[in-house]
């Protein structure tokens, strides 16, 4: 059987031009990076999840579907204060479903993803451009704390650098590329100008463009401080004010490193000010596939982008204390449910300790640092393979995708099915009150309340 233009649910650069043939069980892509090719044989790896898990005896043990909803709806529903993480690959339509779920159980919703550069975002507004602007207008690409030659390939190949676009013919010829990063990296060595500054300096470095952006020299200790010399920053500079179509791609070196958030705000407003000279915009280099899904669907839901607090019944946002470490790290969480994403490999090592002492449910597709902890594991559907759904492409694009499977599973369709099931209990749990305390943890527990769940 053969299949095209699939759509790869591994990065943000949600690649939809994939083609796919099964041959004798085996799958073979087509127009996909070596991410893309590990994704893609996750449908028949011997490793997948193909029953749900209880942890019982210190093992996990297959269990039923009705079993395995019925307790995890009751650590959720019994839960005074959980949390509710939700990853990034799967789709828009399974977010607002996880988003629900945590209005109505009061609990916290957070998500994987670049926050910083949200609220950046918040703070100054984006200069944005999709990435077909980029590939037919961009002579000037400028990757800031990112490096896409290994962590998204297909960024480059087909819309920031090697593609001819209607204003760029020659490709490659007609682009010239810097890199901002501390490291000598693959990206930095196919640049024509790397920018090596010096860790923890971004902002500094940003200042010192605006100051010459005004038409002022910076004080010299700016050189020592990054480590850049200022002819170096004027060149940069006057490459950026005489292109015609500029862009600055900012991955999460640049939020990553002191200054969080505000790192991203002074570049967008240097970006903003560029505009004065040449047409410029920035975007985000999102390593996750639909990582800007979550933030557009909590956003027109509830006017927040992440960390959202149902606590008090209705929506509070307060990064730093509705944020998923922060939570870990206090120990404000009682239970958590974790989707489609390997939190345990995120978090520091003391979040992750607390992580791995209250009531876990994992929702995954292959087994992670996170599922060997969790008490319940739920088998994922794998989207834009086995089931439809909407991604939000690294510009802020919504990426429809068809399957070009069926779901492995008679009791769910796709990981949205799942969570509307999980809904349901949920319900039925409180309205009937008919669940146990917070003692998930005491096995005899579960064995008395589901004797024949094992």
């Amino acid at each position: 059987m053969f299949f095209k233009n699939i759509v790869c649910p591994v990065c943000g650069a949600s690649c939809d031009d994939i083609q796919i043939e099964i041959k004798g069980g085996k799958i073979e892509a087509k127009n996909v990076c070596k991410m893309g090719i590990s994704r893609f044989n996750e449908i028949t790896s011997p490793r997948r999840f193909r029953q749900p898990l209880l942890k019982y005896g210190g093992k996990l043990r297959s269990v039923s579907w009705e079993g395995a909803l019925q307790i995890a709806a009751d650590i959720l529903a019994s839960a005074k204060r959980p949390l509710i993480y939700i990853g990034s690959e799967t789709s828009c339509e399974a977010h607002e479903v996880g988003l629900m779920i945590g209005e109505y159980l009061g609990a916290i919703v957070d998500t994987v993803g670049n926050g910083a550069t949200v609220m950046g975002t918040q703070e100054a507004g984006k200069v944005g451009a999709t990435e077909g602007q980029k590939k037919n207008k961009g002579d000037l690409i400028v990757y800031w704390g990112t490096n896409p030659l290994e962590s998204m390939p297909r960024q480059m190949s087909r819309y920031g650098v090697f593609p001819r676009g209607y204003w760029t013919k020659r490709g490659r010829f007609d682009r010239t590329i810097i890199t901002v990063d501390p490291r000598k990296t693959l990206t930095a060595k196919a640049s024509d100008l790397h920018v090596q500054l010096k860790p923890d300096s971004d902002y500094e470095l940003i200042s010192a463009l605006l100051t010459l952006l005004h038409g002022k020299t910076p004080h010299p200790s700016v050189e020592e401080i990054t480590g850049v010399p200022i002819p170096v920053m004027e060149e940069m500079l006057d490459l950026m004010k005489n292109c015609n179509f500029g862009t600055i791609s900012v991955g999460v070196g640049l939020s990553s490193s002191i200054g969080k958030y505000r790192n991203t705000e002074i570049a967008m407003n240097l970006v903003k000010e560029l505009n004065n000279y040449s047409k410029f915009t920035i975007g985000v280099i999102r390593s996750h596939c639909n990582a800007a899904g979550f933030n557009q669907v909590a956003s027109y839901m509830y006017g927040y982008p992440f960390g959202l607090d149902f606590m008090r019944g209705h929506p509070r946002y307060n990064p730093g204390e509705f944020t998923t470490v922060d939570l870990l790290r206090e120990k404000d969480v009682d239970a958590a449910f974790v989707m489609c994403a390997d939190l345990l490999s995120q978090i520091p090592p003391d979040c992750a300790a607390y992580l791995a002492k209250i009531p876990l449910i994992c929702l995954d597709t292959v087994p992670c640092p996170t599922t060997s902890i969790s008490d319940i594991v739920l088998p994922g559907v794998i989207d834009a393979m086995e089931c439809d759904g909407t991604f939000y492409r690294l510009d802020d694009v919504p990426i429809y995708f068809e399957p070009f499977l069926d779901s492995p599973f008679k009791f769910t369709q796709s990981n949205e099915d799942t969570l509307k099931q999980l809904f349901e209990k949920i319900k039925e749990k409180r309205s009937h009150n008919n669940f146990f305390p917070s003692v998930f943890k005491q096995e005899e527990a579960i064995h008395a309340i589901f004797p024949g769940v094992l």
